[in-house]
């Protein structure tokens, strides 16, 4: 068997070490990925095979399996070249068999990597490496006196030819694998980052004073600090390096006496005290650089894995959120000298009207708003009013707050601020002009954060998941790395929850497991030609999807009201003659049993279970029937932001409030409390009790109750607390940093507005247009 054949063999055996899976079902899940399947579709229908592996197995899984298959590629190039130097020992080939990162393989390779023309080579062909031999053999006599044996007219003086032998055995030694491994191992260990501001920077790095002479341990700096000091650093504003042992004596430094002690300098003979220096020079002028950009690039990988996997924790918490409702919705996407865009959406979506108001400056038309968002209101029976949270919220949602108290109908309009992120992306994109080709940029918005109170999934799946903003210094990390964790997470999200095919944009049908864009205009060129589908089946219909397409995605699709009643759920096609034989054994009708499920309970999953599904497939199609097409997003619910609190000015301190979470990052959570300018909750104010991953308390989307801690007005920081106990002491196990340079999404001001006093005669002319209506 060949290297890279046994190597290949050895991956099920990693990866299920990493994801804490048996190597057979990683084995498994390889199969079925090498095979065309989706993750997804693998996690949801094929339980059985992998062994219950969940979609974040499948998905780390995916990704480690693409790394260990380039490192088994490159492995089977450095053997080659290699080869063909005739240079491969058994030794060799064993320690290259056995590498199981890059870097380890690539330190391997390098005294046999093609390279430009070195210091080490000249000195060979200058016939010095004799000398060089002689200094390690014979550590007793004098390297100058062995020098004067190898003058010549390249090589004048003992100087020259000492130079040389140190060049040959310093090239030696930065080509070891076994000494640069036993290096990199100890400064991941012992290293310490360390960043100064560069001379001259102070003022225009103000915002990165916090790192200005800052030192912390490589292995446990946090990713967000790490990736401050590289922005900081790609700025200019900041110089970082990577040190070990800072404060040793000279040739007391340990990774110097680790590099001494590869070469033997035990004793105080001639030939070890020129080794040693050689040794320090070494570890100076080639090791410590090579080896700290090793580090650092490792400790930026690092953090951006981590920075990446916060936003697609936020964006997972985000898509997820609770959807209002299909309820006619009317979108306001605030503003001041442009005005308030309005749009109305029916309850599928679908945009009823639109109109423009100025009720700030400098028209400050308050009347003039309130009678057109009064007859918007009325004409279309709007139920839920969706605010935008960006410029001119808090006064938007105070106009919309005076109009609806002059409403005395029993149910009321309920108005939501609703994150805008990315409004603005998807208002100027080519989807959006193709979706709406005879409606202005401008009110492109309101429709979106309309509908995005209705279903935020079905709508943010239109927007590049990067622009709608929930990261942790998402422009500083690897963009393609980025996208191709983000997609995974609305495709995880999107299949999760499932789409109802006869209703869902093309956008969101792209994301279903199996469906590609191409497919997704397909579907829906079918749809509006042929009208609604009537089963799932009748998807093959459509040009160019297969039966391995049909087979990814027909689970996540939902027809309701078809003519297949399983069609509304998520029991797959494949599986129907067996939720029919579970059905039959209950003696009920179908659509009976989904309305009262209550003989399913009394059913043992066993006795259905057989070679083809298995007990976790019996489980699930018995749950789906209890609850078809249920929904797993949470009960609709909004924050109440207090009266009277407009501005960063109006807090104060011990102020208890409430608030919505709008990012959560490493170091702590953002809460939007209503001032325009979100406010940090740190970890260690997170809660009473230690907190390691701010996660584990909150989430995008959660309605929290927080107390105003600190007021920084200047800076406009808003330090919050969630602690129940204000007195305990903050125990995250980090100090709490308020001076951090961390940029949040700044909402600018508007005047606020008086309430017009001629509002008497606009409540009659709204409640009698409610009458008519």
């Amino acid at each position: 068997m060949s290297i890279q054949a046994a190597a290949e063999r050895r991956i099920p055996v990693l990866i299920a070490q990493e994801i804490q899976a048996r190597p057979e079902q990683v084995q498994a899940a390889v199969k079925l990925l090498d095979e065309g399947a989706t993750v997804p579709f693998v996690a949801r229908y094929r339980k059985e095979v992998t062994g219950g592996l969940d979609d974040s197995q499948l998905r780390t899984l995916a990704d480690r399996l693409g790394y260990l298959r380039e490192l088994n590629e490159r492995r089977g190039v450095i053997l080659a070249s290699i080869t063909e130097q005739g240079k491969l020992t058994e030794d060799l080939e064993k320690a290259i068999a056995g590498a199981e990162t890059k870097s380890a393989l690539e330190d391997i390779y390098l005294p046999y990597k093609p390279k430009r023309r070195t210091r080490a080579m000249i000195a060979r062909e200058n016939g010095l490496e004799p000398l060089a031999d002689a200094i390690l053999a014979d550590r007793a006599a004098d390297p100058s006196a062995l020098a004067q044996g190898y003058l010549t007219d390249a090589v004048p003086d003992t100087t020259a030819a000492l130079n040389g032998a140190r060049d040959i055995i310093g090239e030696r030694l930065s080509e070891n694998a076994t000494l640069l491994g036993r290096l990199r191992d100890f400064l991941m260990q012992e290293a310490i980052l360390t960043s100064k501001v560069i001379e001259g920077q102070e003022a225009a790095g103000a915002k990165y004073s916090d790192y200005f002479d800052q030192s912390e341990k490589w292995a446990s700096i946090p990713s967000h600090r790490a990736l401050a000091i590289f922005r900081g650093r790609n700025e200019g504003i900041l110089q970082a390096d990577i040190v070990v042992d800072p404060d040793a004596a000279p040739g007391q430094n340990r990774a110097e006496l680790m590099v001494a002690a590869e070469l033997g300098t035990a004793t105080d003979a001639p030939g070890d005290q020129w080794l040693r220096k050689l040794a320090g020079f070494v570890w100076r002028v080639k090791l410590h650089i090579s080896l700290s950009i090793d580090l650092l690039t490792e400790l930026r990988r690092r953090a951006e894995e981590d920075a990446i996997n916060v936003f697609a924790r936020n964006l997972k918490d985000l898509l997820l959120a609770a959807p209002a409702g299909a309820k006619a919705t009317l979108g306001l996407d605030p503003g001041i000298r442009t005005g308030v865009k309005c749009a109305v959406v029916d309850a599928t979506g679908k945009v009823l009207d639109t109109a423009t108001i100025y009720p700030f400056q400098p028209k400050n038309d308050v009347r003039g708003a309130q009678a057109t968002l009064a007859e918007l209101i009325a004409r279309h029976r709007v139920e839920l009013i969706a605010i935008g949270n960006g410029t001119a919220s808090r006064e938007t949602e105070k106009l919309v707050a005076d109009l609806l108290s002059l409403i005395r109908a029993t149910k009321k309009p309920t108005k939501v601020v609703v994150s805008e992120a990315g409004a603005s992306v998807y208002s100027a994109s080519e989807l959006a002009a193709q979706e709406f080709p005879d409606l202005d940029v401008s009110l492109r918005g309101a429709v979106s954060i309309a509908r995005r109170l209705q279903d935020p999934l079905a709508e943010l799946v239109k927007i590049e998941p990067k622009s709608i903003g929930v990261g942790q210094y998402q422009h500083d990390v690897d963009q393609r790395r980025l996208g191709k964790s983000l997609d995974g997470v609305v495709e995880d999200a999107v299949n999760a929850v499932g789409v109802d095919l006869n209703t869902a944009s093309a956008p969101l049908l792209a994301r279903v497991a199996g469906i590609s864009a191409g497919l997704s205009d397909a579907i829906v060129a079918h749809r509006d030609i042929h009208g609604a589908f009537a089963a799932r089946q009748d998807l093959l219909k459509v040009a160019r999807l297969g039966p391995k397409a049909f087979e990814q995605c027909a689970g996540f699709l939902r027809i309701t009201d078809g003519t297949e009643p399983l069609d509304a759920s998520s029991v797959h096609p494949e599986a129907y003659d067996l939720a029919r034989k579970i059905v039959q054994s209950c003696g009920r009708d179908l659509r009976t049993l989904m309305a009262d499920p209550t003989p399913l309970k009394r059913l043992d999953p066993r006795d259905f279970a057989n070679d083809r599904f298995g007990l976790p497939t019996v489980r699930d199609i018995l749950s789906e029937l209890e609850k078809p097409g249920r929904d797993p997003r949470p009960e609709f619910k909004t924050a109440t932001f207090t009266e009277g609190v407009n501005e960063i000015t109006d807090l104060k301190p011990g102020m208890m409030l409430e608030g919505t979470v709008t990012n959560v990052a490493a170091f702590g959570a953002f809460v939007d409390i209503g001032v325009h300018q979100d406010g940090l909750v740190h970890i260690s104010q997170i809660a009473d009790r230690f907190v390691k991953d701010p996660h584990e308390i909150v989430k995008a989307g959660d309605v929290v109750k927080v107390r105003v801690t600190e007021i920084d007005v200047p800076r406009k920081r808003i330090g919050l607390s969630m602690k129940k106990n204000p007195d305990r002491p903050a125990r995250s196990g980090q100090p709490a940093r308020t001076n951090r340079p961390h940029t949040t999404a700044k909402r600018g001001a508007a005047k606020p507005h008086t309430p017009s006093k001629e509002v008497g005669g606009l409540g009659a002319a709204l409640l009698d247009a409610m009458k008519k209506t």
